[in-house]
C-alpha cells in the first residue's frame, strides 16, 4: 500500500497570506521613506561624516538630524543601490525636503560645504592672515603665529623668517572646520608642486636656493606694473646685482615683518634689513607671496643692458634705462608732463 501524503498544515495558507501582508507592508514603508521628502528646515542641518566612520553610524547622524526619515531605510537603500560604500567624509548641509535617494547623492558626490578663498599675487603673511580670518577659518594671529614659526614651518626648515614667499596665491576650498594649521599647509603644498624637477634644474643652473628665487620673484612681483615687463624687471635686478649695485626696490624698504603701514618716501629713509637702499644683494628673505609668472621671471630674466626702470606718472608699465644719466632725463620728462607737482615717479 502506498505511503499517504503528508498531512498538510491547516496554518500554511494563513503563515503564507501573513507572510505577504508583512512583506507588502515593509515594502510600503520602506517606499514611504525612500520616496517621501522630509519636511523643510531653516537654518539648513549641518552633519558631518568622518572619514572611516561605518555607514550604520552615518545613518543614524542623518536620522538624528532630521534630514531622512529612518535610519534603516537609509541604511537598506545604500546597501541595494550599492552605494553605501561610495560616500565621501565631509561637512554637508540640508535644507530638508529632500527623499533618500536626494540625500545619498549628496553624499556620493562629495556636495559638502566649503569655504573658498582666494589668495591675489604679491599679499604678504599679514595680509593672507587677515583674509583667512575674514573667511571663517581661523584667528587671525593663530595663522601668523603658525606662519612664522609653527610645527609646519619648522619641519620644512623655514626658519627664522618663515612662510613668507612660500604661500602659493590660489584659490582654495577648504572645511568650515580646517585649522588655521590646515590652510597653511594646504598653501605651502601647492607651492612645493611648483618646484618640479625642471625647476629645480633652472635654479641650480641659476645659482639659486628656494629662499633666493621667491626672494627675487617677490621683489620682482611687487614692483611690475603690467605682466609683460616682470622678465625685463629681473633682468635689471640680476643686472644690478653682477654689478654690486643696490638693488634700491621702494617695495623692499617698505616691507615689515609685522604688517606695518609707512609711505615709500618715509620708507627707503628707514634702517631695516630689507631696505635695499643701504646694502647690496638680495633681502634676507622674500617681501610678498609671488604668483608663478614672477616666479618663471625670475628663473628666465630677459637678457638686456637696462639698469634702471622708473614708474610713468601717468601709470602702467615702466620706462627702462641703461644709464644713470638717462634715468634723470625720464624722472624729469615724467615730472613736466605731470605739470612738475605731483609724486615723484619710483626710480632704480
Amino acid at each position: 500500500m502506498p505511503d499517504a501524503p503528508p498531512a498538510r498544515s491547516k496554518f500554511a495558507p494563513a503563515l503564507a497570506v501573513i507572510a505577504i501582508v508583512a512583506i507588502s507592508a515593509a515594502y510600503a514603508a520602506l517606499s514611504y521613506y525612500w520616496l517621501n521628502p522630509t519636511d523643510r528646515f531653516a537654518p539648513p542641518r549641518e552633519v558631518t561624516i568622518e572619514k572611516g566612520e561605518s555607514f550604520r553610524q552615518i545613518a543614524r547622524a542623518l536620522d538624528d538630524a532630521g534630514v531622512v526619515r529612518s535610519a534603516l531605510a537609509l541604511r537598506f537603500y545604500g546597501q541595494m543601490s550599492h552605494t553605501a560604500r561610495l560616500i565621501k567624509p565631509g561637512d554637508y548641509a540640508f535644507k530638508g525636503g529632500e527623499r533618500i535617494p536626494d540625500v545619498m547623492r549628496h553624499l556620493v558626490n562629495g556636495d559638502f560645504i566649503v569655504v573658498t578663498i582666494t589668495i591675489p599675487e604679491g599679499l604678504t603673511v599679514h595680509q593672507i592672515a587677515e583674509r583667512v580670518e575674514e573667511s571663517g577659518l581661523g584667528c587671525q594671529n593663530e595663522f601668523e603665529d603658525d606662519a612664522r614659526d609653527g610645527p609646519i614651518v619648522q619641519a620644512l626648515g623655514l626658519r627664522p623668517l618663515g612662510a613668507e614667499g612660500y604661500l602659493f596665491p590660489a584659490t582654495y576650498r577648504f572645511s568650515p572646520h580646517a585649522t588655521s594649521a590646515e590652510v597653511l599647509e594646504a598653501m605651502l603644498a601647492r607651492f612645493y608642486t611648483v618646484l618640479t624637477p625642471t625647476v629645480e634644474e633652472r635654479m641650480f643652473a641659476m645659482g639659486l636656493d628656494a629662499r633666493r628665487l621667491v626672494t627675487m620673484a617677490s621683489i620682482v612681483e611687487k614692483e611690475a606694473k603690467a605682466p609683460s615687463e616682470r622678465p625685463l624687471i629681473a633682468g635689471v635686478f640680476y643686472n644690478r646685482l653682477k654689478l654690486n649695485m643696490p638693488l634700491q626696490s621702494d617695495p623692499t624698504a617698505e616691507y615689515a615683518l609685522d604688517g606695518a603701514k609707512e609711505s615709500a618716501a618715509a620708507a627707503v629713509h628707514s634702517a631695516s634689513a630689507f631696505n635695499t637702499y643701504d646694502f647690496t644683494g638680495l633681502p634676507p628673505g622674500p617681501i610678498a607671496n609671488p604668483g608663478l609668472k614672477s616666479i618663471d621671471a625670475a628663473l628666465n630674466p630677459t637678457q638686456t643692458e637696462y639698469l634702471y626702470f622708473v614708474a610713468r606718472e601717468s601709470g602702467g608699465a615702466h620706462v627702462f634705462s641703461k644709464s644713470f644719466e638717462e634715468h634723470k632725463r625720464i624722472i624729469a620728462t615724467e615730472r613736466n608732463q605731470a605739470g612738475g607737482g605731483g609724486k615723484n615717479p619710483a626710480g632704480k
